[in-house]
């Protein structure tokens, strides 16, 4: 594809490229210890960021649908509802999750779950979408069914790809994040705002241009950070 030549032009021939997916990782690799016992969220079926922590230490993964009985990083596998872990209390050194804050309907009981089923001192490292960036806010904006349809779009799904995850976005600004890590009881919440390459251009060269003005526009100073559209943060029990 044309647009191929862009991305490898203006991204990832760039010296010191990472793009959104490697800060998360870095991250979790740097505040996880070692051999720790680590809950994941919304693992899915085998992906890249299972096998990475599982180089960590052995991973429990919990997700809402089937796809993750067949994820082949973890050492134990389970379908939830959704809102109550089935983890007795202080089971895990730390949590996990990438892309499922956005699709939290309740994220204070969302978060009282994990911190319940952490260890004391444990962390949950997260990556999720920050409302304050057009996508979000876009989607936000339009009806379920537009949204779906418009996804699928962009992303080129073919025929057996199901549908987007349901969106709510309530625990996706930093405020909201230390607002409800609050309630839950964690003691701190650290923040990293990241504006990657223009993802959702669904192959389309003209999309490409102005998501890259917006792109090298946040990223040009820390004032405009909270305008970024990766929101990561770590939340200490």
């Amino acid at each position: 594809m044309a647009i191929d030549r862009f991305y490898r032009k203006y991204y990832y021939s760039r010296p010191g490229w990472q793009g959104g997916t490697l800060p998360f990782l870095n991250l979790c690799r740097e505040k996880i210890p070692a051999g720790a016992s680590i809950l994941e969220i919304g693992s899915g079926p085998s992906n890249a960021c299972s096998e990475f922590f599982a180089a960590i230490g052995p991973v429990t993964g919990v997700d809402v649908s089937t796809e993750v009985l067949g994820n082949s990083s973890l050492s134990r596998a389970e379908i939830y509802d959704g809102i109550h872990l089935p983890f007795a209390d202080g089971s895990f050194d730390a949590a996990v999750s990438n892309h499922v804050m956005e699709h939290v309907e309740h994220p204070l009981d969302h978060l009282v779950e994990i911190r319940r089923v952490l260890r004391p001192g444990g962390i949950y490292c997260c990556r999720t979408i920050n409302l304050m960036h057009y996508m979000p806010l876009g989607s936000k904006c339009v009806p379920r069914a537009l949204h779906v349809r418009v996804a699928r779009r962009m992303r080129q799904s073919t025929p057996d790809t199901h549908d987007p995850w349901p969106t709510f976005y309530r625990g996706n600004t930093r405020g909201a994040v230390k607002r409800f890590c609050g309630k839950a009881g964690f003691s701190g919440v650290d923040f990293r705002m990241i504006e990657p390459e223009p993802a959702y251009t669904g192959g389309r060269t003209a999309l490409f241009w102005p998501m890259m003005a917006y792109e090298r526009l946040v990223n040009l100073t820390p004032l405009l950070e909270g305008f970024r559209i990766t929101l990561i943060f770590v939340a200490q029990n």
